[in-house]
């Protein structure tokens, strides 16, 4: 009995124990759960949220969509996008089922992709108002019930959160409806009758379209290369700030971008090349307001008389036609702004020591009598030897017209006020590297050395390697666009993104050097090369993609999701590294790249049962989708399939959500311990 006593004495002073750290750690917290209290002013309020949200925790987890490498090929993205790499069309046949014609699901799948553009068609389809109400109402009761397969695994409330105003309510009902409860008949009938009219059938359609594609992903991350190569990269952009949840790996064609858009002389020259090269500048002038007058001018003024083949764009016929005054026009831009690119590359690399690109001064190591230059200790032969704006003595100076035209295209970067919005968003939105839901999503390489370890960059009298290096990357590069104007901060920050962009050790690049200059100038191909940093050897090893997914904090067991290097499939190069530890999404959406790799690029589906690589082949054009209803050939290869159904409890989120939870319950207790007032009965709330 003694015993007994004594056992319930320390079980009761245990209970006190921890009430009292409880009670400790609400006190450490009430400045927090006072804040909280502003949106939950009641017991009831904040009890009301933690039952939603531990109901939320048992829900499947949303399906997540990865791209990358979309280097402005707007149409294909478009498409991938509303097409969700075929899980829309997927939806479509389970709804449908195999009894329904193809022609027919096809022609529904269309229209979920692009409602605006084939409405039109199907209705004239119809022969008379009689059919058109028979397809009116089919189709609405069609979209209703893949909306409904869609939103299954999203609480009512969020859906309702999707829903427009206009005719939420309405959507609403008929999403909820229980069609096999035969007493409703009539008055769901009567709603679809009623919509079909009263004239509103077309809206409710286009926003049942859109409502299954906002339902059916539920994040977007997009691994980088956003811009160059593809003709309308601000498509790309204002879609991706439209989207509900997106996050992006920057890449090193964006981070250039980035600096350009800061002010950097070097990257506004460097983005220049790029696109005169592939002959888009005229996205450039009319989507980016970019004025290219005072570079024309200066242009022709010296090497408009230039033997320009060397100069001229790489162009697409698809895209053309051509004329000899426009490619003449680019091309002496072309090289009017190169020349002026390789004299700031001579004054960053100088001001930079650390960048450790010395000997990449390019026009000071020509032999201007000779018409050779130096590489590596061996002399080459020029292809073009005419500069006639470089000082033979002073070869990185600018004469009076360069600064005048580098000024009026760095003014002109810093005032696109669409190019900001895009820029901004891409910080906003941007890293050099993401960790989700036990993926660890980078679009170039963790820098590596032929032994498998982490190279080691010293920068600023400091040592980076692994993680540490990418957040220092992270950190620069944020600097060159938000440190204060004129500082020396903001000016390195500017000069790091161009190293980004090209450095040896840049993980947004992974190469020895950016071979520009030889491919220009140099005949010799052995000088073209890009040696690939070791990493592209060690990530075909799954011990050396364990090491990186260590490194950043992750089990064995999770998934690294790469791009930058297009996977040569029709060679036979899979994009599954590393024992299926790593996957390469990078198949070549630029249509450029489409005959070296066989295919338009790789995307990543990750839904709460199988995570599955779809592999697209070439997309035609959005007129032809629309037209012939024809989608992007996609081939899906299951990567994992879950051993159970991952529950929304078992992600980031979820995680987040039970601190959430954590913290509603210390709330509820402040307000029953009488530390936080209520300020909202419970008749407000329930």
């Amino acid at each position: 009995m003694i015993e007994y006593y004594i056992s319930c004495k320390n079980t009761t002073y245990q209970t006190e124990d921890v009430m009292r750290t409880e009670n400790e750690e609400i006190r450490d917290h009430l400045k927090y759960l006072s804040l909280l209290a502003r949106d939950y002013p009641s017991q009831a309020a904040a009890a009301s949220e933690i039952i939603s949200t531990q109901a939320l925790l048992k829900l499947p987890k949303g399906t997540e969509h990865f791209m990358s490498d979309l280097h402005g090929e707007n149409e294909a993205f478009v498409h991938i996008l509303n097409s969700a790499s075929g899980v829309i069309r997927e939806k479509v046949d389970i709804v449908l089922g195999e009894s329904v014609p193809e022609q027919t699901r096809a022609e529904l799948a269309t229209l979920i992709y692009y409602p605006n553009e084939k409405l039109p068609q199907l209705k004239a389809g119809c022969a008379d108002e009689e059919a058109l109400d028979h397809w009116y109402t089919e189709t609405l009761l069609q979209l209703i019930d893949i909306c409904r397969l869609v939103s299954s695994k999203h609480t009512r409330q969020h859906v309702r959160s999707c829903l427009p105003s206009s005719c939420g309510y309405i959507l609403d009902e008929l999403l909820h409806a229980h069609f096999e409860d035969h007493d409703k008949d009539l008055y769901y009938g009567q709603i679809v009758g009623s919509i079909i009219e009263n004239g509103r059938a077309d809206r409710f359609i286009v926003r049942l379209c859109e409502l299954i594609k906002r339902l059916a992903v539920d994040k977007l991350h997009i691994v980088g290369d956003l811009f160059d190569r593809g003709p309308r990269p601000d498509i790309i952009l204002d879609r991706l700030m439209r989207h509900h949840h997106v996050d992006i790996q920057w890449g090193n064609h964006d981070v250039v971008w980035m600096g350009a858009a800061a002010g950097s002389p070097i990257c506004v020259c460097t983005v220049l090349k790029t696109t005169l090269a592939y002959h888009n500048h005229a996205m450039l002038e009319d989507c980016y307001g970019i004025n290219l007058r005072h570079l024309q001018r200066m242009a022709e003024q010296f090497y408009g008389n230039d033997d320009l083949t060397l100069w001229m764009p790489h162009t697409d016929a698809a895209r053309g036609p051509y004329t000899e005054g426009m490619l003449h026009r680019c091309a002496v831009m072309h090289k009017a702004v190169t020349i002026l690119m390789l004299k700031m590359e001579c004054k960053v690399i100088d001001r930079n020591p650390d960048f450790k690109m010395q000997g990449r001064d390019f026009l000071r190591h020509i032999d201007w009598e000779k018409g050779t230059v130096t590489l590596n200790g061996q002399a080459y032969p020029l292809r073009d030897t005419s500069f006639p704006t470089v000082d033979p003595a002073d070869p990185a100076a600018l004469n009076d017209d360069e600064r005048l035209v580098l000024r009026k295209l760095v003014e002109s970067f810093r005032q696109s006020e669409r190019l900001q919005q895009h820029v901004e968003f891409l910080y906003a939105k941007g890293s050099v590297y993401h960790i989700e839901n036990g993926n660890l999503l980078y679009h170039g390489v963790v820098p590596m050395t032929r032994t498998g370890s982490f190279a080691v960059e010293r920068f600023e009298e400091h040592n980076y390697s692994g993680r540490g290096l990418m957040d220092y990357c992270d950190e620069r590069a944020r600097c060159g666009y938000f440190a204060p104007e004129g500082s020396a901060a903001r000016r390195s920050g500017q000069d790091f993104l161009w190293y980004l962009w090209c450095g040896k050790l840049s993980p947004l690049f992974g190469r020895s050097a950016m071979t520009t200059f030889e491919r220009l100038y140099i005949a010799d191909p052995a000088t073209h090369e890009e040696v690939k940093d070791p990493y592209y050897t060690w990530y075909n090893e799954e011990a050396a993609c364990r090491r990186i997914l260590a490194e950043f904090g992750l089990p064995g067991t999770s998934h690294i999701v790469n791009g930058h290097v297009p996977v040569r499939e029709k060679s036979g190069e899979s994009p599954i590294k590393g024992g299926g530890r790593l996957v390469v999404i990078d198949g070549g959406f630029c249509r450029a790249y489409h005959e070296k790799t066989g295919i338009a690029g790789y995307t990543l589906v990750y839904s709460s049962r199988t995570m599955s690589l779809r592999t697209h082949q070439p997309f035609v054009s959005a007129e032809k989708a629309v037209n012939e209803n024809i989608d992007i050939v996609s081939q899906k290869n299951i990567l994992e399939t879950e051993n159970h159904r991952i529950l929304v409890e078992e992600t980031d989120e979820g995680e987040n959500l039970r601190e959430r939870v954590h913290d509603l319950k210390q709330l509820v207790k402040a307000y029953q311990l009488g530390w936080i007032k209520e300020t909202c009965s419970e008749d407000c709330v329930w």
